[in-house]
């Protein structure tokens, strides 16, 4: 069983989880593992090709897996904003300190510009609003995260620092 050293960061696309993890890990010392680009790599296609081939769903399940088998110790961890739709989410607070970087709809808004470009997951098909996915998605970040950090209007720097404070105070 491995040790829950880590942090693991979820919220909404544009929150800032890879960004802010690189500058977080340098903070604390610690490593960082984008859980997107363990995807990608694995899988040998952006997100958005492997969205398009396996659709929502069959994107979860692959995210569940690699989610699964990730191993790792002292490690920021950025995910996909869809690890929530999983029971892998638990898996994640069995190995770390789940820390929800929390914006508003309108920081959302001002951050994403073409959410088919960036690999998003649409449970609701490609139709699907961004205010949708922001509504559905909330109550699930709110229901894993152990520590909960607004990083609405703040820099990358700032906003890492505020979840390294964050994280000293838990």
């Amino acid at each position: 069983m491995a040790e829950k050293d880590n942090i693991v960061l979820i919220g909404m696309p544009g929150a800032g989880k890879s960004t802010l993890g690189i500058v977080l890990a340098k903070i604390l010392n610690y490593d960082f593992i984008d859980a997107d680009l363990v995807i990608q790599n694995s899988c040998d296609k952006t997100l958005q090709k492997l969205i398009d081939a396996c659709g929502p769903e069959g994107f979860i399940q692959v995210e569940n897996e690699i989610l699964r088998e990730l191993n790792a110790s002292k490690s920021i961890i950025a995910t996909g904003g869809s690890a929530v739709y999983s029971d892998e989410a638990k898996h994640l607070a069995e190995i770390g300190t789940i820390v929800y970087l929390k914006i508003t709809y309108d920081q959302l808004v001002s951050r994403l510009s073409d959410l088919q470009e960036r690999g998003v997951v649409l449970k609701g098909g490609i139709g699907m609003s961004l205010r949708e996915l922001y509504d559905e998605r909330l109550p699930l970040y709110e229901q894993y995260a152990e520590v909960t950090v607004d990083v609405n209007d703040l820099s990358i720097t700032a906003a890492a620092r505020k979840v390294a404070d964050a994280l000293k105070q838990a």
